[in-house]
Order: structure tokens, then C-alpha cells, then sequence
């Protein structure tokens, strides 16, 4: 019985014309809209790394949170969940790839950033440059990263991202 149910199903199904009913939607529009711009070297702004604590509450809000409508708690003063469109902001929830100290979340894609300053700017094996442009765009030097491309593609600001390498680079208690 199930054989014929089946077969008369493929039956039906090979002769039918289902191109009314099935949306076909452009898309070389959808790719236009969705494709990153070229990777593009950014220069770290005067002053972004800081040891403020507004600065460093605002980068472990990003860092532990998707912002926007998902996020969990509201954000730190000085960081809003509004693009200047007015749309909820998508962002962060860096804990969903990295681990760091006194994760949320089970970060084991990316690179482990726990004792990220001890064992990578004190040591001078990286700098804030390097982590700058690493949120920036991480297609400098690995064109094939899974990573977001945060600037280019306009998910973060320049003070957003400053506020996450301060946040990575400080010292957690």
C-alpha cells in the first residue's frame, strides 16, 4: 500500500506544473544586498584602547550578548541596541566562537581569547592594532574567516569596537 501511495505521489508530482506555486525569488538582488565589500585595512582611532570601565562594561556586553531584540539584559551606558535607522542592532555574542574568563556561552570555534593580554600583548606576539582590525575585518589575513566582518559591513562602530578590544585586552579579575 505504501509502495502505490508513493509511486502515485512521484506520479503526480512529475506532472504537475508547480512553477505558479513556487516563489522564485531574485537572487542576484539577494546577492548584491548580502556580498561583503573588498577586505579593507582599518587604522585603530586615537585613544581606543582604554582601561575605562564604561569601556570595558560596554565591550563584555558585546562580547556576552547578541544585542538587539535577543539580548538578555540592557545594555551599559553608552551603548544603545538602535542603528540611526532606528532598527535593532544584531551584534556581538563573540562567546558563541571564543572562549574567554567567566564565559556565557560555549565559545570553541575561534581562538581560546582567555589571558588574551598576558599571553599576547605583553608578550608582543600581537597589539591592539592587530586585535582592532582582526573585529574590524578578519579578512586581512585570512580572506577564508568565518569570523564577522564588523566594519565593513557596518554591525559595529569604531567606539564598538574599541570597547571590545578594551574589553579582551584588560585584565579580568
Amino acid at each position: 500500500m505504501r509502495k502505490v501511495i508513493l509511486l502515485g505521489l512521484a506520479t503526480f508530482l512529475s506532472a504537475a506544473d508547480l512553477s505558479q506555486v513556487i516563489e522564485t525569488p531574485d537572487a542576484t538582488a539577494i546577492l548584491k544586498k548580502d556580498a561583503l565589500p573588498a577586505a579593507k585595512a582599518y587604522t585603530m582611532p586615537e585613544g581606543c584602547v582604554s582601561s575605562d570601565p564604561k569601556a570595558i562594561a560596554r565591550g563584555q556586553y558585546i562580547f556576552h550578548n547578541l544585542n538587539g531584540k535577543d539580548a538578555k539584559e540592557n545594555p551599559p551606558e553608552g551603548l544603545t541596541r538602535l542603528m540611526p535607522n532606528g532598527k535593532e542592532k544584531q551584534m556581538g555574542n563573540c562567546v558563541a566562537c571564543h572562549n574567554i574568563e567567566g564565559p556565557k556561552g560555549y565559545g570553541n570555534i575561534g581562538p581560546d581569547l582567555t589571558k588574551y593580554k598576558e599571553l599576547y600583548m605583553d608578550s608582543g606576539v600581537r597589539n591592539a592594532q592587530f586585535m582592532y582590525q582582526k573585529i574590524a575585518d578578519p579578512r586581512m589575513d585570512n580572506p577564508k574567516s568565518a569570523m564577522t566582518v564588523n566594519l565593513a559591513k557596518g554591525l559595529m562602530n569604531e567606539r564598538e569596537v574599541c570597547d571590545l578590544v578594551s574589553y579582551i585586552t584588560a585584565v579580568k579579575k
